[in-house]
């Protein structure tokens, strides 16, 4: 009866200890890594602080077993004008996805928020054009069913932008 007893608790803690493994972060060198990486390699166009735009973006993109990013989907962009310098950041992450064990292709999806930090006493010209951004924008948005597969849903990557900051040209 020892013996049983012994088994089942020995199997029951082996059971336990594998329901607590996780995934290795899918990006080389880890989530900090990830977010650092694209808050330098996402590019703020002229176009974006000139409007004032900020939103949310939600991506879906396939990583082959190099890393190299083969598909890139947008699921949702609050506005179109903040998808390509998303997209130009997705480009310039070729061989840093790490794929699980296995797999040719895997998918993720990353979503991406970018805001306009206006200054704490904004002046009225700031807030009418932020105003105007916002009644103008053009979302772009999925109407139709959204297959997400064995696809790994990756934290939210958050861009801020003020004024000062000076758009960098490629």
């Amino acid at each position: 009866m020892k013996k049983l007893l012994i088994t089942i608790c020995a199997a029951l803690f082996t059971l336990g200890a594998m329901a607590q493994q996780h995934l290795a972060f899918p990006f080389q060198g880890g989530k900090a890594v990830m977010t650092k990486f694209f808050k330098d390699s996402l590019q703020v166009s002229a176009d974006i602080v000139k409007k004032k735009a900020s939103g949310t973006a939600v991506f879906k993109f396939t990583a082959d077993g190099e890393g190299n990013i083969k598909k890139i989907i947008v699921y949702y962009a609050d506005d179109a004008s903040l998808v390509q310098p998303i997209i130009d950041a997705l480009r310039k992450s070729n061989k840093k996805w790490v794929i699980p064990d296995g797999e040719k292709m895997h998918d993720f999806i990353l979503p991406f928020s970018i805001s306009f930090l206006a200054p704490a006493t904004a002046p009225d010209k700031i807030q009418k054009e932020f105003y105007d951004y916002y009644t103008s924008r053009k979302p772009i948005m999925s109407f139709d069913q959204v297959p997400l597969d064995m696809a790994t849903l990756l934290p939210t990557v958050s861009v801020n932008y003020s004024l000062k900051q000076q758009p960098k040209s490629n």
